[in-house]
């Protein structure tokens, strides 16, 4: 699973950089504000699964929206603005502290090693998920650039003997609540097993552990990636924060 072994390189990579830091056991987590996205119409709190109800009314919502702004000329600046609304609800796991948006319709199964994954109907192999351990560094920067880290995943997929290529698309750095460093990656990966598939990633470090978040689905020449599923994952992607602890 891309999740799994993208956590252990990281968790690897951050044992072997030992010189300069101090050690020690995890501590409780500081508590962080929760992710508020500016423009969300949908608020429900950790529900893998989307309320009929709810998502009739946002959808009638959205579309009374949608004339109203296509007789004002508006339509084609906010349509995929309202395509994501319609599509994402917010996941949040208050107990170890994170916050996401995941598609509606995905389902929320059980995976050894995840501590939360979600799969889309009858497509398994797409998937995100978010793993969290503990660490023995107090911030993300201490480890390295995006960079260094982009090459870290990077040279772990290409160890595996079921890749056949691996190379970074792009990478890159953004502040969550309270300033806190996140960085996001984006990779592809050519293997026996799936084929093509392309990963976005974003990883964070609060109070002493790993946040990882893996958002995999299939790229495949004959189903490539198209631009609206593209911009659903890429919000989900950029959504991903810490969250106040209870």
């Amino acid at each position: 699973m891309a999740l799994t072994s993208s956590f252990t390189v990281l968790q690897n990579s951050f044992s072997q950089r030992r010189h300069g830091f101090n050690y020690a056991s995890p501590n409780k987590f500081v508590s962080i504000l929760l992710f508020k996205p500016k423009y969300s119409l949908l608020t429900q709190n950790c529900n893998p699964r989307c309320s009929s109800g709810e998502h009739f009314v946002t959808k009638r919502m959205l579309n009374l929206t949608v004339v109203a702004m296509s007789m004002c000329g508006l339509l084609n600046s906010v349509t995929p603005l309202l395509a994501e609304e319609m599509e994402l609800e917010r996941y949040t796991d208050s107990k170890e502290g994170f916050t996401l948006l995941k598609p509606c319709a995905w389902m929320k199964v059980d995976k050894a090693g995840a501590t939360v994954l979600f799969q889309e109907a009858n497509m398994g192999s797409n998937n995100i998920g978010v793993v969290v351990n503990p660490v023995r560094l107090e911030s993300l920067e201490k480890f390295g650039s995006p960079q260094f880290v982009a090459d870290k995943l990077v040279q772990a997929e290409k160890r595996k003997e079921s890749t056949k290529e691996a190379e970074v698309v792009k990478f890159a750095e953004r502040s969550g609540e309270g300033g806190l460093p996140i960085y996001e990656f984006e990779y592809i990966v050519d293997s026996t097993r799936g084929g093509l598939k392309r990963i976005f990633s974003a990883a964070f470090v609060a109070s002493k552990k790993l946040y990882l978040l893996n958002i995999v689905h299939s790229d495949k020449p004959e189903s490539p990636l198209d631009s609206h599923k593209r911009m659903i994952l890429e919000q989900v992607l950029h959504s991903f924060d810490a969250a106040t602890l209870v």
